[in-house]
Order: structure tokens, then C-alpha cells, then sequence
């Protein structure tokens, strides 16, 4: 393999001197001259603006070298949403490239905090325009390997339309009270496996999305997610909710997810449908936290919603969790439209450990983005509408159609809560079936089940 070191094209690595252009002289010769590695050599420290990965060229930061993101929005000067009327930036892209990769033992900085302007109580306040750290737009056989990701100002890794992506063995490790810090979002992208990652995000860890940026990309779809371990301040796993196209045929198995505000997730809120999708062999942990955090500790979340009234909405159907367990301050949300229900849920194998251990209030339901019902907690009042008050369920179910339970238990903790209620509420569910059910109502008093 031909290797291109970044300080033979000029690069000074003092993690001081921008290295920006020549980093891209070693890519842009790294291409010219049919491919290879470039890269930031051990021990060096390389401060960077946005640099433009290319067709066959690996960018590989070594072990003991840390590639260091500008904290100057100056120096980014490629986009993030190519096309976009009003663009952000990113650090590292790629558009239009088959066979590129970003490998290694290093570190990929991105400085996030430096970009907030105050760390509030809860969550830090963006002082500026934030850039994503990096970005694969319209690419092929693309990878990513080993590298540690650290402190993203935004999005750390964007796939979007790119077919078959291997991203495999990294750890995001961004900053808990940073929003908008997602760990790794394939959108409208096919063939994508993403496996033994470590991530800790300050917004999504993994999120799957159909936006509105990419019409002509097509669906998500063909997409595996296996043993990783996940930790996030709003969802770990998610499917939405920018959910303009189709996602089709995903799945998730072997994962661990820790302290997060949801665990496994739906949010189809736009015109996109989604179909067979399967969570398997998950052990899943959920507390309350901060309400400007969508999430209200729900190990499972299953809605499909009107962004506002009169948007379009798609279908969500064929969706099974297997083999699942969740010790959380909430129960499984499962919630449909009148005029989208949900369609063939099951739940089998999965048990339920409702417990209080946060200092955070909860009976409460999150449907958000929504903007009804038209209630909230004062936090951001045009966002935070779909936050209500509600008795909490083990289970909760609302506008489905061939819903499942199957071996699902509810086991209520030692630290009771005025607002437990049943081990099942269910409201204009059609096709329930509850073989193996088990479960008691969370308090004295009440029966085990509400249905109508």
C-alpha cells in the first residue's frame, strides 16, 4: 500500500499551526496517484479545517496522534447537506467517492465545547454555528475502523445515500450535555453494517433518518446493528423522526445500553414508512432526566405521530423485540395515529423492571415532536408541546392493530410511586394477544389491566 505522511506535504502537526492544506495535498496526491493511505503520523497533533476525502484514499491516524478539529468556523468550508439554501460545515467529507476509509488507533477531535457559549444547568448553550465532525454524501464501500472519536460540536459521523458502509470498532465518546451530539446517523443509506462500537452522545447514538435534504438518495434500508455498548442524554437507538422516505429491513441485536433517557426507538413523524424491523438481545437502562431531553425513560418507544396537523404521515408495521431486558423508570410506549395505527408489534421474551432511582419527576408521556396536545413544561414551549402528565403502565398501548405480547413480564421495584398504575393500559388496540403475560398493577387498588 502506498503511505502518504501529511508531513511530507508540509504539515508542521504542533496542534497549533493549521495543517489543513497540507493534509489535502497528501489526499489530493494520494488519489492522483491511484490510491492509498494518508497519514497522521504517531505523536503528532494535527490542527485541521474541512478537508475533502477522495475515491481509494484512506485517511489512517495512527496510534498516539490526535487530528485536531479548528475551533475557527472560518476554517470550515465544505458543507454538510451539500445543495442546502442556508449549509452548515463539516470537518471531513467525502462526495461522490467509492473505496474511502477513516481507520486507526488515533484520536479524531472535534473541540465541540469550545464552540458553546455557556454550560447551563443541565446542557451546554451553542454560542455560534456548530459544525459536523464528519460526512460521506453519494459514496460507495465506504469504512470506518478503530478510531476513537472525540468531543464532536455536532453530528459526529453522517452517512447519507451511501451504499454499503462498514463502520466497525470505534468509540464516540462526546459530551453528555452537548445537544444535537449524535454518535453515528446513516441517512438513506442501503447495506450498512455497524458493529462493536462504543458510544457515548449527548443526543442519539445511532439514529437512522430519511431526510428531507436527500429526496433522490432513496430508502434506509438493508442496515445491521450488533454489540455495541450505548449511553445516551436522549435516545440509544432510533429509527427517526426525520422520516421523509421508507426504512426497510433493519436490525438490532446484542446491545447494551446504559443511564439513557430511551433505550429502543420508533418516531415515525412524516411521510415515510416503516417495515420489518427486528430488536433483539438487549439489555436496556432508563432514567429520567432534564425534560428539554426528548425521552422519558422508556426502554421501548414505538410512535407513530403527526409532526402537526395535517402533515402527512406513513405506516410503521412488522416490528418484533425479542429476547429484551429493561430496568427503566417508565414502561414500553407503544402509540399509533387514529388514522396510522400501529401494525404487527410483538414483544416476546422481554421483561420489564419499573423502578425509581432519579431524582427527576415522572407519570409522564413524551410524544414528541408534536404540536398537540397543546401542553408543557415551560421548558421551550413551541418544542416541548407533547409532554404530558400521565400515570405510568408497564406497558402502554394506544391505536395499534395486531399487537403482540408474548412471555412479557412486569416486575414493579421497591420504590413504589403514587403514579404506578397497571401492568397493561391499552386504548383502541385491535388484534391484542397476551399469551404468557405477566404481571400485577403497580399499586394497591388497581386491576392488573386496563383495556378498551
Amino acid at each position: 500500500m502506498s503511505i502518504f505522511d501529511v508531513t511530507d506535504y508540509g504539515a508542521v502537526c504542533d496542534g497549533e499551526t493549521p495543517d489543513t492544506k497540507a493534509i489535502q495535498k497528501a489526499i489530493d496526491a494520494c488519489y492522483a496517484g491511484g490510491g492509498g493511505r494518508v497519514v497522521i503520523p504517531a505523536g503528532k497533533k494535527c490542527l485541521t479545517g474541512s478537508v475533502v476525502l477522495k475515491s481509494r484514499v484512506g485517511l489512517h491516524v495512527e496510534r498516539g496522534a490526535t487530528l485536531l478539529a479548528s475551533d475557527n468556523i472560518d476554517h470550515y468550508t465544505e458543507p454538510a447537506f451539500p445543495g442546502a439554501e442556508n449549509p452548515s460545515w463539516a470537518l471531513i467529507v467525502a462526495y461522490d467517492a467509492e473505496d474511502v476509509a477513516i481507520t486507526g488507533d488515533g484520536v479524531i477531535d472535534g473541540q465541540g465545547r469550545k464552540f458553546m457559549e455557556s454550560l447551563e444547568r443541565y446542557h451546554y448553550k451553542a454560542s455560534r454555528s456548530r459544525p459536523q465532525l464528519i460526512g460521506f454524501f453519494n459514496c460507495r464501500r465506504v469504512t470506518m475502523r478503530d478510531v476513537t472519536i472525540r468531543d464532536a460540536a455536532n453530528w459526529a459521523v453522517h452517512p447519507a445515500g451511501c451504499e454499503d458502509v462498514l463502520i466497525t470498532g470505534i468509540r464516540i465518546l462526546n459530551d453528555l450535555r452537548l445537544p444535537n451530539c449524535d454518535g453515528i446517523d446513516p441517512d438513506r443509506c442501503r447495506r450498512v453494517r455497524i458493529s462493536d462500537c462504543h458510544i457515548d452522545a449527548g443526543d442519539d447514538c445511532i439514529v437512522i433518518k430519511t431526510r428531507q435534504e436527500f429526496p433522490d438518495a432513496g430508502p434506509s434500508e438493508d442496515i445491521v446493528v450488533t454489540n455495541c455498548v450505548l449511553c445516551s442524554t436522549s435516545t440509544a437507538v432510533k429509527i427517526g423522526t426525520e422520516s421523509m422516505g421508507d426504512f426497510r429491513r433493519i436490525t438490532f441485536s446484542n446491545c447494551i445500553i446504559r443511564s439513557s433517557n430511551r433505550g429502543l426507538s420508533i418516531q415515525l413523524r412524516d411521510a415515510g414508512n416503516v417495515e420489518d424491523v427486528l430488536f433483539s438481545n438487549c439489555v436496556i437502562e432508563t432514567r429520567y432526566f432534564y425534560p428539554s431531553w426528548w425521552g422519558r425513560a422508556e426502554p421501548i418507544y414505538v410512535t407513530a405521530i403527526h409532526r402537526a396537523p395535517g402533515t402527512e404521515l406513513g405506516r410503521v408495521r412488522n416490528v418484533r423485540f425479542q429476547n429484551i431486558i429493561c430496568r427503566s423508570e417508565n414502561g414500553v410506549f407503544l402509540v399509533g395515529s387514529e388514522d396510522s395505527p400501529l401494525q404487527d408489534v410483538e414483544l416476546s421474551d422481554v421483561r420489564i423492571e419499573i423502578d425509581k432511582w432519579s431524582k427527576w419527576p415522572g407519570g409522564q408521556q413524551d410524544r414528541r415532536p408534536c404540536m398537540s396536545p397543546d401542553t408543557d413544561f415551560g421548558i421551550e414551549p413551541e418544542k416541548d408541546k407533547g409532554l404530558t402528565e400521565y400515570p405510568t403502565s408497564g406497558v402502554y398501548a394506544e391505536n395499534a392493530d395486531g399487537l403482540r405480547l408474548r412471555g412479557v413480564r412486569v416486575v414493579w421495584g421497591a420504590n413504589k410511586q403514587d403514579y404506578w398504575t397497571h401492568a397493561i393500559e391499552a386504548h383502541n388496540v385491535t388484534g391484542l394477544e397476551m399469551e404468557g403475560f405477566e404481571g400485577t398493577a403497580g399499586r394497591d387498588g388497581l386491576d392488573d389491566r386496563c383495556i378498551d
